[in-house]
């Protein structure tokens, strides 16, 4: 079945009574109409798959198109990779496997619920992602994290070949991205600087969902403990030096998690999503954030949503958050007023840092603040290096890149 029933169509209000909007939007503006989810799925793959994703852009017309057309794209890399593997060009199918692999993670997104499409393809994404996994030029092991009834996959990324122990970094994505989508295929940040990455799908993300782990509140507590519990288990992975990192919603999650966890060695979150009930993301911004939460919590009804959403709060959680923090974000998020980002890091005992984008948006990237700049990217990676791989001390401050791209310390106001 295409897309998803009918009656499923029907769940949110605001979708019924907007969906006509929505697709003359995209006409007009694209396919990145809510958030730059092109720019951050092709990232990761690097400039060989430009062609894959902008192709993506220019058919796509109507919601609707979504899926097919990043499908398409998707099926095309992964025959490419395949003949590349009977040519013996194991290069060639390495690179194509992975961009395969996020674009048939990118055509799951518009399908918000389990359907036979929607579950095939995520088959697709993990079959052409562990052939990834068998060519790829650093280690790269298929982890499976017990979890009530069921298990949290991941990837763990190790930066060499040697018997390490390495430091290990904890990546959550969003309630939009997957676990795949959270190591680039070259180059990456972290790999590069030494330190380990172990991307998770954890409560209601990719792989997860799809198995039938849906998030609540504050599962990602028990879920960050599950998980660092088994970094502290592997051989080649440091115990006594693990940070975990979160963007967008898994800005949430992974504060939900340096709250379980209090001796990890620092907590680092960007794009944040910390309004108390997720006020503007669920009532005012694109109803496709909504609907997808809904399916991430497993929930049909619009109105019992409602009264479950009030439950995602980070009010008195920072008190429980003793590791250093870094969080990264644009001064006008459009998804989570950043005054709600102030009174978090207000709770928050220990050693914070507060990079603050002057005129920017939730994802950053819209404004000559971040333009000219400090990367975001390379600004995390090293806050997370000095936490993992010096004696360096953590700072508190608020470092706010103004529209030339200079950065000065401000006070906490």
């Amino acid at each position: 079945m295409k897309g998803f029933p009918p009656e499923l169509d029907r769940r949110m209000r605001r979708w019924q009574e907007q969906r006509w909007i929505l697709d003359a939007v995209i006409k007009t503006v694209g396919v990145e109409w809510d958030q730059a989810r092109i720019a951050y799925t092709l990232g990761p793959c690097g400039p060989s798959a430009t062609a894959d994703f902008m192709g993506v852009r220019q058919r796509v017309q109507k919601f609707a198109d979504i899926s097919r057309e990043f499908e398409r794209a998707a099926g095309r890399r992964r025959r490419h990779a395949e003949q590349a593997v009977q040519d013996g060009r194991s290069v060639v199918a390495r690179e194509s496997y992975f961009i395969a692999s996020l674009l048939y993670g990118s055509a799951q997104w518009p399908l918000f619920c389990h359907s036979d499409e929607n579950l095939r393809l995520d088959d697709a994404k993990i079959a052409c992602y562990r052939a990834y996994a068998e060519l790829a030029d650093h280690p790269v092991e298929r982890v499976e994290i017990p979890f009530g009834d069921g298990h949290l996959p991941g990837w763990l990324h190790l930066p060499g070949e040697g018997p390490g122990p390495y430091p290990v970094v904890l990546a959550i994505d969003g309630m939009d991205g997957f676990k795949e989508m959270m190591v680039a295929l070259y180059g990456d940040a972290l790999l590069t600087r030494g330190v380990a990455v172990l991307a998770i799908d954890g409560p209601g993300q990719g792989e997860a969902l799809t198995h039938g782990v849906y998030v609540t509140p504050d599962n990602f507590r028990e879920a960050g403990r599950a998980a660092v519990g088994r970094i502290r288990r592997h051989s080649k992975l440091d115990p006594s030096r693990v940070a975990v990192s979160g963007v967008s919603f898994g800005s949430y999650f992974a504060t939900l998690v340096g709250a379980a966890v209090p001796d990890v060695k620092g907590v680092a979150v960007a794009y944040v999503c910390h309004e108390p009930a997720g006020e503007t993301i669920f009532q005012s911004a694109s109803p496709t954030f909504k609907l997808r939460f809904m399916y991430m919590a497993g929930m049909d009804d619009e109105e019992a949503f409602d009264a479950f959403r009030t439950g995602f709060t980070l009010e008195g959680v920072g008190r429980e958050v003793t590791a250093p923090y870094l969080c990264i974000a644009g001064e006008d998020d459009d998804l989570s007023p950043i005054e709600h980002t102030y009174a978090l890091m207000g709770e928050i005992p220990g050693p914070k840092e507060l990079l603050l984008y002057e005129g920017e948006r939730h994802g950053l990237h819209t404004s000559s603040s971040s333009a000219l700049g400090p990367s975001d990217r390379e600004w995390m990676a090293e806050w997370l290096s000095d936490r993992l791989l010096t004696d360096r001390p953590a700072p508190s401050r608020l470092a706010y890149v103004d529209l030339a791209g200079r950065v000065s310390d401000k006070p906490w106001s």
